[in-house]
């Protein structure tokens, strides 16, 4: 019995804290990304390669970083002490963590699928009194979906499989902030193998079930590498 326990708690942790966490990256990665996608410019370039960063930072770094930040010396961990609200060794804290890392890769496949459409088709909505968000609501984020969804999918799997950024922000409290892939890490450091094989066993599943919904959404036709954005 308290091995079932041991797996569906971080199981069901895990989901929260990706879920979560995919939702947030998924709002901030498309609303920024159809912004770049309609301001080109060195400066919009700039900034994406800033927003990029997580994607490619040690997530130990990032972690550090969310610490020096919204620890209570932190000025944001200040201000937010203000009103009661802590996020270091909580599950929103993981929350956080597993959003900042995820967030890159809606960001890409958002811009990507925005830039890709046909300029003529905003052209001819406006003519015919379509603009602002309505044009974003009614033409660019339907014709943009696919490839929006390949990114929110890549996000959700990311998010479920962070290790590092949310250790270092969140710990590893059983029952609380302790997901999937710190409880496999807590399980090896105490030999418990056949727990560890079990986790395992869960995060593989997962992970194919995550593959499997994105082959079945958005479908890779044969010489594509990557899915369009609408077609």
């Amino acid at each position: 019995m308290s091995s079932q326990v041991s797996v569906w708690v971080p199981l069901w942790l895990s989901l929260k804290v990706a879920g979560w966490a995919t939702l947030w990256a998924s709002v901030l990665g498309v609303g920024i990304g159809y912004g770049l996608s309609r301001w080109r410019s060195s400066l919009s370039d700039g900034l994406d390669a800033l927003l990029t960063l997580p994607l490619v930072l040690p997530p130990t770094v990032i972690g550090y970083y969310l610490l020096v930040l919204l620890g209570r010396r932190g000025w944001l961990g200040q201000w937010l002490a203000k009103w009661d609200i802590e996020l270091v060794f909580t599950w929103q804290g993981a929350v956080v963590a597993a959003t900042l890392v995820s967030f890159p890769l809606v960001l890409k496949a958002a811009r990507a699928a925005f830039e890709s459409l046909d300029p003529s088709l905003h052209h001819s909505a406006r003519v015919l009194g379509v603009s602002g968000m309505a044009l974003f609501l009614r033409v660019s984020l339907p014709l943009a979906l696919r490839g929006i969804l390949a990114g929110v999918l890549l996000a959700f799997a990311r998010a479920l499989g962070e290790f590092g950024a949310t250790l270092m922000i969140a710990g590893s409290i059983p029952g609380r902030t302790q997901t999937l892939s710190i409880a496999i890490y807590e399980a090896v450091q105490m030999g418990d193998d056949g727990l560890a094989q079990t986790l395992v066993l869960v995060t593989a599943v997962l992970c194919i079930a995550v593959l499997w919904m994105a082959r079945a959404l958005v479908p890779v036709k044969t010489g594509s590498a990557f899915p369009g954005p609408g077609r």
